[in-house]
C-alpha cells in the first residue's frame, strides 16, 4: 500500500488516499476513475510528498514523554503498595496455606484481615481452581529506584 498525497487543480483541495501501488494509481488515473473528494473533478495529480521520519528530536521527546509515563506508574504501584501494606497482613511464601486457612475455615470466624504475599504461578493455579479468588498486583522493591 502507498499513499498519496493528492491536488485538485479545479478547487485546488489537498487530500490523501490509499493506492496498492504506483501502478495502481496510475491506472486508476488512466482510466479516469479518480477524483477530488471535494468537487468530484477529475483533474487531480499528485503533489510532492515527504517521508515520514523520526527526526532526532522528536525520537528524544518521545523517550522523555515514555520515562514520564514510566515515572507516574511507578509512582501508582507505589502508592498501591502503601495501601495494601497498611491493610493487608503479609504471609510472604505462606501465600497458599494461609489463602486456604482462611478460605476452609469457620464463615464466623473470618474475623481476619486480608492477606498478600507470595505464590509461585501453579500455587496461584491451584487456588483458583479451589475456588479461591487471587490477584497478582505488579510490586517494587522498596530499594528499587
Amino acid at each position: 500500500m502507498i499513499k498519496y498525497k493528492l491536488y485538485c487543480k479545479k478547487c485546488s483541495n489537498i487530500f490523501d488516499s490509499w493506492f496498492a501501488s504506483s501502478k495502481e494509481y496510475e491506472k486508476i488515473k488512466k482510466l479516469k476513475y479518480l477524483s477530488c473528494n471535494k468537487c468530484n473533478s477529475p483533474n487531480v495529480q499528485k503533489s510532492l510528498m515527504a517521508p515520514n521520519l523520526l527526526n532526532a528530536k522528536k525520537k528524544q521527546e518521545t523517550k522523555l514523554e515514555n520515562r514520564k509515563k514510566y515515572i507516574n506508574v511507578k509512582k501508582k504501584i507505589r502508592e498501591y503498595q502503601k495501601f495494601i501494606k497498611s491493610n493487608f497482613e503479609y504471609v510472604g511464601d505462606n501465600f497458599a496455606y494461609e489463602a486456604r486457612t482462611i478460605h476452609y475455615e469457620n464463615p464466623k470466624d473470618k474475623k481476619r484481615k486480608g492477606i498478600y504475599g507470595n505464590a509461585s504461578s501453579k500455587e496461584v493455579k491451584e487456588l483458583n481452581e479451589e475456588g479461591i479468588t487471587t490477584e497478582t498486583i505488579p510490586w517494587i522493591k522498596e530499594e528499587e529506584n
